[in-house]
Protein backbone atom coordinates (compact mmCIF):
# COMPACT_ATOMS: atom_id res chain seq x y z
CA UNK A 1 0.00 0.00 0.00
CA UNK A 2 1.68 2.81 -1.21
CA UNK A 3 1.27 6.03 1.34
CA UNK A 4 0.03 9.82 0.84
CA UNK A 5 3.06 11.56 -0.44
CA UNK A 6 4.81 14.44 1.80
CA UNK A 7 6.46 17.01 -0.84
CA UNK A 8 7.62 19.93 -0.95
CA UNK A 9 9.20 22.45 -2.88
CA UNK A 10 12.61 24.53 -2.66
CA UNK A 11 12.71 27.24 -5.20
CA UNK A 12 11.49 25.57 -8.51
CA UNK A 13 13.03 22.04 -7.27
CA UNK A 14 10.50 19.65 -5.96
CA UNK A 15 11.24 17.74 -3.50
CA UNK A 16 9.15 13.92 -2.53
CA UNK A 17 9.14 11.69 0.22
CA UNK A 18 9.72 8.14 -0.58
CA UNK A 19 9.07 6.04 2.95
CA UNK A 20 10.03 2.79 3.21
CA UNK A 21 9.00 1.58 6.77
CA UNK A 22 9.17 3.63 10.84
CA UNK A 23 10.54 1.45 12.78
CA UNK A 24 8.84 2.33 16.04
CA UNK A 25 9.39 2.88 19.66
CA UNK A 26 13.19 2.09 19.11
CA UNK A 27 14.72 3.18 22.64
CA UNK A 28 16.30 6.82 22.72
CA UNK A 29 19.22 5.23 24.74
CA UNK A 30 20.35 2.97 22.13
CA UNK A 31 19.93 5.76 19.65
CA UNK A 32 21.78 8.61 21.71
CA UNK A 33 23.74 6.93 24.23
CA UNK A 34 25.41 9.68 25.56
CA UNK A 35 22.35 12.06 25.68
CA UNK A 36 22.47 14.40 28.93
CA UNK A 37 19.92 12.85 31.52
CA UNK A 38 18.40 17.03 31.73
CA UNK A 39 17.88 17.10 27.81
CA UNK A 40 15.18 15.15 27.40
CA UNK A 41 12.88 17.34 30.44
CA UNK A 42 14.21 20.50 29.45
CA UNK A 43 12.47 19.94 25.92
CA UNK A 44 9.46 17.57 26.48
CA UNK A 45 7.38 20.42 25.25
CA UNK A 46 7.81 20.16 21.88
CA UNK A 47 9.39 16.30 21.96
CA UNK A 48 6.05 14.80 22.85
CA UNK A 49 4.38 12.63 21.34
CA UNK A 50 5.47 13.42 17.87
CA UNK A 51 9.45 12.88 18.59
CA UNK A 52 9.37 10.99 21.62
CA UNK A 53 6.58 8.47 23.52
CA UNK A 54 7.57 9.49 27.36
CA UNK A 55 6.06 6.56 28.70
CA UNK A 56 8.45 4.39 26.93
CA UNK A 57 11.13 6.86 26.33
CA UNK A 58 10.59 5.34 22.63
CA UNK A 59 11.39 7.25 19.37
CA UNK A 60 9.94 6.67 16.11
CA UNK A 61 13.06 6.08 13.11
CA UNK A 62 12.13 6.43 9.69
CA UNK A 63 13.58 5.01 6.70
CA UNK A 64 13.28 7.36 3.51
CA UNK A 65 14.72 8.50 0.43
CA UNK A 66 14.26 12.03 -0.89
CA UNK A 67 13.42 12.56 -4.67
CA UNK A 68 15.01 15.99 -5.97
CA UNK A 69 13.08 17.29 -9.44
CA UNK A 70 15.49 19.95 -10.83
CA UNK A 71 15.26 21.42 -14.18
CA UNK A 72 17.80 19.18 -14.75
CA UNK A 73 17.83 15.98 -13.27
CA UNK A 74 15.75 13.72 -11.26
CA UNK A 75 17.47 12.78 -8.45
CA UNK A 76 17.35 10.30 -5.59
CA UNK A 77 18.78 10.76 -2.21
CA UNK A 78 19.58 7.58 -0.02
CA UNK A 79 18.27 4.23 -1.04
CA UNK A 80 17.03 2.95 2.64
CA UNK A 81 17.44 -1.14 3.44
CA UNK A 82 16.19 -2.95 0.28
CA UNK A 83 14.69 -6.28 -0.18
CA UNK A 84 16.20 -10.07 -0.11
CA UNK A 85 18.80 -8.63 1.77
CA UNK A 86 20.27 -11.19 4.13
CA UNK A 87 21.18 -8.79 6.88
CA UNK A 88 21.41 -11.37 9.92
CA UNK A 89 23.30 -9.18 12.28
CA UNK A 90 20.46 -6.12 11.49
CA UNK A 91 17.12 -8.31 12.30
CA UNK A 92 14.70 -5.29 11.02
CA UNK A 93 15.78 -5.42 7.28
CA UNK A 94 16.95 -8.70 7.23
CA UNK A 95 15.29 -10.64 3.98
CA UNK A 96 12.88 -7.70 3.23
CA UNK A 97 10.01 -8.89 0.75
CA UNK A 98 7.85 -5.46 0.40
CA UNK A 99 6.76 -3.49 -2.86
CA UNK A 100 5.81 -0.60 -0.37
CA UNK A 101 9.18 1.57 -1.50
CA UNK A 102 8.39 0.82 -4.94
CA UNK A 103 4.94 1.30 -5.17
CA UNK A 104 5.85 4.66 -3.11
CA UNK A 105 8.29 5.95 -5.74
CA UNK A 106 5.55 5.11 -9.00
CA UNK A 107 3.25 6.59 -6.80
CA UNK A 108 5.24 9.93 -7.04
CA UNK A 109 5.62 9.55 -10.74
CA UNK A 110 8.73 8.22 -11.50
CA UNK A 111 9.92 4.69 -12.15
CA UNK A 112 13.52 3.16 -11.57
CA UNK A 113 14.03 4.28 -14.80
CA UNK A 114 13.62 7.58 -14.61
CA UNK A 115 16.81 7.98 -12.03
CA UNK A 116 19.60 10.26 -13.82
CA UNK A 117 21.38 10.03 -10.14
CA UNK A 118 21.30 8.59 -7.21
CA UNK A 119 23.23 10.18 -4.22
CA UNK A 120 24.51 7.93 -1.04
CA UNK A 121 25.12 10.08 1.92
CA UNK A 122 27.14 7.11 3.44
CA UNK A 123 27.51 3.43 2.57
CA UNK A 124 25.75 2.37 5.59
CA UNK A 125 23.02 -0.54 5.37
CA UNK A 126 19.76 1.95 5.02
CA UNK A 127 21.48 4.16 2.86
CA UNK A 128 22.35 1.96 0.12
CA UNK A 129 19.74 -1.35 -0.03
CA UNK A 130 17.98 0.10 -2.87
CA UNK A 131 20.66 0.32 -5.25
CA UNK A 132 20.21 -2.94 -5.93
CA UNK A 133 17.72 -5.87 -6.18
CA UNK A 134 17.58 -9.79 -6.53
CA UNK A 135 17.04 -11.11 -10.58
CA UNK A 136 16.95 -14.48 -11.22
CA UNK A 137 19.56 -14.86 -8.12
CA UNK A 138 22.21 -12.37 -9.54
CA UNK A 139 22.10 -8.43 -8.00
CA UNK A 140 21.75 -5.83 -10.27
CA UNK A 141 21.46 -2.10 -9.97
CA UNK A 142 18.02 -1.04 -9.36
CA UNK A 143 18.43 1.99 -11.37
CA UNK A 144 20.00 1.53 -15.03
CA UNK A 145 19.69 4.39 -16.30
CA UNK A 146 21.62 6.41 -13.72
CA UNK A 147 24.96 7.65 -11.88
CA UNK A 148 25.69 6.46 -8.31
CA UNK A 149 27.36 9.71 -6.72
CA UNK A 150 28.82 8.51 -3.29
CA UNK A 151 32.37 10.02 -2.04
CA UNK A 152 35.92 8.13 -2.91
CA UNK A 153 36.51 8.51 1.16
CA UNK A 154 33.38 6.58 1.81
CA UNK A 155 34.04 3.74 -0.36
CA UNK A 156 37.36 3.37 0.34
CA UNK A 157 36.72 3.36 4.01
CA UNK A 158 33.67 0.97 3.28
CA UNK A 159 35.68 -1.19 0.92
CA UNK A 160 36.53 -4.56 2.98
CA UNK A 161 40.09 -5.17 3.45
CA UNK A 162 39.93 -9.50 3.73
CA UNK A 163 37.01 -11.71 2.56
CA UNK A 164 34.86 -10.41 5.61
CA UNK A 165 33.09 -13.98 4.83
CA UNK A 166 30.97 -13.53 8.32
CA UNK A 167 30.84 -9.25 8.43
CA UNK A 168 27.39 -7.78 8.39
CA UNK A 169 29.16 -5.28 6.50
CA UNK A 170 31.14 -7.01 4.22
CA UNK A 171 27.58 -8.17 2.77
CA UNK A 172 26.66 -4.64 2.63
CA UNK A 173 29.40 -3.90 0.62
CA UNK A 174 28.64 -7.03 -1.98
CA UNK A 175 24.93 -6.75 -2.53
CA UNK A 176 24.70 -3.09 -2.32
CA UNK A 177 27.56 -1.13 -3.76
CA UNK A 178 30.12 -4.11 -5.80
CA UNK A 179 27.18 -4.63 -8.04
CA UNK A 180 26.61 -1.19 -9.13
CA UNK A 181 30.67 -0.89 -9.11
CA UNK A 182 31.21 -3.56 -11.60
CA UNK A 183 28.20 -2.11 -13.80
CA UNK A 184 30.31 0.96 -14.38
CA UNK A 185 27.75 3.21 -12.76
CA UNK A 186 29.13 4.31 -10.07
CA UNK A 187 30.88 7.62 -9.77
CA UNK A 188 33.39 8.62 -6.73
CA UNK A 189 33.33 12.29 -5.87
CA UNK A 190 36.00 14.40 -3.97
CA UNK A 191 35.02 16.40 -0.56
CA UNK A 192 33.60 18.96 -3.03
CA UNK A 193 31.20 18.43 -5.95
CA UNK A 194 28.86 20.35 -8.25
CA UNK A 195 26.44 18.94 -9.76
CA UNK A 196 25.15 21.04 -11.57
CA UNK A 197 24.17 25.13 -10.64
CA UNK A 198 21.65 23.94 -8.33
CA UNK A 199 22.74 20.80 -6.46
CA UNK A 200 26.14 20.40 -4.77
CA UNK A 201 27.44 17.84 -2.74
CA UNK A 202 29.54 18.28 0.25
CA UNK A 203 31.75 16.77 2.76
CA UNK A 204 30.18 16.30 6.12
CA UNK A 205 32.55 13.64 8.23
CA UNK A 206 32.57 11.92 11.17
CA UNK A 207 29.18 9.48 11.19
CA UNK A 208 31.47 7.93 8.71
CA UNK A 209 34.56 8.84 7.49
CA UNK A 210 33.04 10.18 3.97
CA UNK A 211 29.74 10.64 4.75
CA UNK A 212 28.69 13.45 2.69
CA UNK A 213 25.55 15.96 2.15
CA UNK A 214 23.59 17.39 -0.66
CA UNK A 215 23.02 21.27 -0.60
CA UNK A 216 20.14 22.33 -3.25
CA UNK A 217 20.13 25.85 -3.85
CA UNK A 218 17.04 27.53 -6.39
CA UNK A 219 15.54 31.18 -6.38
CA UNK A 220 17.50 32.33 -3.10
CA UNK A 221 16.45 29.17 -0.86
CA UNK A 222 18.48 26.24 0.49
CA UNK A 223 17.61 22.88 1.67
CA UNK A 224 20.61 20.68 3.20
CA UNK A 225 19.83 17.15 2.95
CA UNK A 226 21.79 16.42 6.04
CA UNK A 227 21.75 12.26 5.86
CA UNK A 228 22.86 10.69 9.25
CA UNK A 229 24.87 13.88 10.48
CA UNK A 230 21.45 13.81 12.62
CA UNK A 231 19.43 10.87 13.57
CA UNK A 232 16.75 12.86 16.23
CA UNK A 233 15.50 16.04 16.88
CA UNK A 234 17.28 15.77 20.45
CA UNK A 235 20.57 16.18 18.96
CA UNK A 236 19.34 19.46 18.09
CA UNK A 237 19.08 20.65 21.26
CA UNK A 238 22.01 18.64 22.44
CA UNK A 239 24.52 18.73 19.50
CA UNK A 240 27.35 17.16 21.23
CA UNK A 241 25.25 14.08 21.68
CA UNK A 242 26.51 11.42 18.92
CA UNK A 243 23.89 8.41 17.60
CA UNK A 244 25.26 4.74 18.88
CA UNK A 245 26.89 4.61 15.08
CA UNK A 246 28.89 7.34 14.47
CA UNK A 247 32.59 6.51 13.80
CA UNK A 248 34.65 9.78 14.84
CA UNK A 249 32.86 10.73 17.91
CA UNK A 250 34.49 15.03 17.81
CA UNK A 251 34.63 15.30 13.66
CA UNK A 252 30.51 14.19 14.49
CA UNK A 253 29.86 16.95 17.00
CA UNK A 254 31.90 19.67 14.48
CA UNK A 255 30.04 18.21 11.61
CA UNK A 256 26.71 18.63 13.38
CA UNK A 257 27.16 22.25 14.77
CA UNK A 258 28.33 23.87 11.50
CA UNK A 259 25.43 22.55 10.00
CA UNK A 260 23.15 23.50 12.79
CA UNK A 261 24.90 26.37 12.91
CA UNK A 262 24.42 27.46 8.97
CA UNK A 263 21.15 26.31 8.99
CA UNK A 264 19.85 29.07 12.07
CA UNK A 265 21.99 31.60 10.41
CA UNK A 266 21.40 31.09 7.29
CA UNK A 267 17.46 30.44 7.65
CA UNK A 268 18.25 26.91 5.36
CA UNK A 269 16.09 23.85 5.28
CA UNK A 270 17.27 21.04 7.67
CA UNK A 271 16.41 18.14 5.78
CA UNK A 272 17.88 14.67 7.43
CA UNK A 273 17.39 11.69 6.92
CA UNK A 274 15.40 9.73 9.48
CA UNK A 275 13.47 12.42 11.50
CA UNK A 276 9.98 11.26 11.85
CA UNK A 277 6.73 13.48 10.32
CA UNK A 278 6.75 16.21 9.26
CA UNK A 279 10.63 15.09 8.89
CA UNK A 280 12.16 18.54 8.31
CA UNK A 281 12.47 21.88 9.59
CA UNK A 282 14.10 25.31 10.56
CA UNK A 283 16.79 26.30 13.10
CA UNK A 284 17.21 28.60 15.67
CA UNK A 285 19.93 29.65 18.26
CA UNK A 286 19.03 28.89 21.40
CA UNK A 287 22.24 29.88 23.69
CA UNK A 288 24.71 27.12 22.81
CA UNK A 289 22.23 24.79 21.40
CA UNK A 290 19.69 25.00 18.67
CA UNK A 291 15.68 24.63 18.28
CA UNK A 292 13.92 22.87 16.07
CA UNK A 293 10.94 24.21 14.72
CA UNK A 294 9.11 21.47 12.71
CA UNK A 295 7.61 21.86 9.28
CA UNK A 296 8.97 23.65 6.04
Amino acid sequence: MTMAMFGFAIGDIAITQIEEFVDPGVPVQFLLPDLPDDVIPANLDWLAPRFLDPATMGVDITMQSWLIRTRHHTILVDTCGGNHKPREHFPVFHQRRSSAWLDNLCAAGVSPEDIDYVFCTHLHIDHVGWNTRLENGVWVPTFPNARYLWSQAEYDHARPAGDGADDGEHAIFVDSVLPVVEAGLAQMVGPSFDLDDQIAIEAAPGHTPGHSLLRARSGGQVGLFTGDALHHPLQIAAPDCNSFACADAHQARATRRRILGECADHGHLLVPAHFAAPHVGRITRAGDAFRFHPGI
